[in-house]
């Protein structure tokens, strides 16, 4: 643990284990999406649908980092890791917060796409749960694919 890391305060520490550097691949398809329905509807921006998205986005991107930190922390994957740091395998953050933090952007994601549902298909509801699954799975689980 670097002095650097050992004066951050939780919240500090939490906002560099989200991986804001990753944030662009989850926004950018959101604003080409907008644009393109903007663009073959006329109709002009919906900028809830466009907001809930994001929020969406954003929040399945934090919490894949999230469950991504707490499952390679705890199998020691990170221990010797190079680059950002990671909340679990440096030890500057107990597991089982990692994993909450995991868990409430996963239920963020799921009220914000719960109310793009019903504004929009409800088609979204299961593929929103394939996302939450797909999430958790990337690496932790007892096969993990990432």
């Amino acid at each position: 643990m670097s002095q650097n890391t050992e004066k951050l305060s939780y919240p500090k520490l939490f906002i560099l284990g989200a991986r804001p550097r990753t944030l662009p691949a989850a926004i950018s398809p959101v604003l080409v999406g907008t644009a393109i329905a903007t663009h073959r509807h006329f109709g002009g921006i919906s900028y809830l649908r466009m907001f809930l998205c994001l929020i969406v986005a954003i929040s399945l991107q934090v919490g894949v980092n999230y469950a991504n930190d707490y499952s390679d922390g705890i199998k020691g994957t990170d221990d010797k890791r190079v680059g950002p740091i990671r909340l679990v395998g440096s030890k500057l953050v107990k597991p089982k917060y990692v994993k909450y933090a995991a868990f409430v952007s996963g239920i963020i994601a799921a009220a914000a796409g719960l109310a793009l549902a019903f504004l929009t298909s409800f088609w979204f509801i299961p593929v929103g749960l394939i996302c939450l699954v797909a999430g958790w799975g990337y690496t932790g689980g007892a096969k993990p694919y990432g």
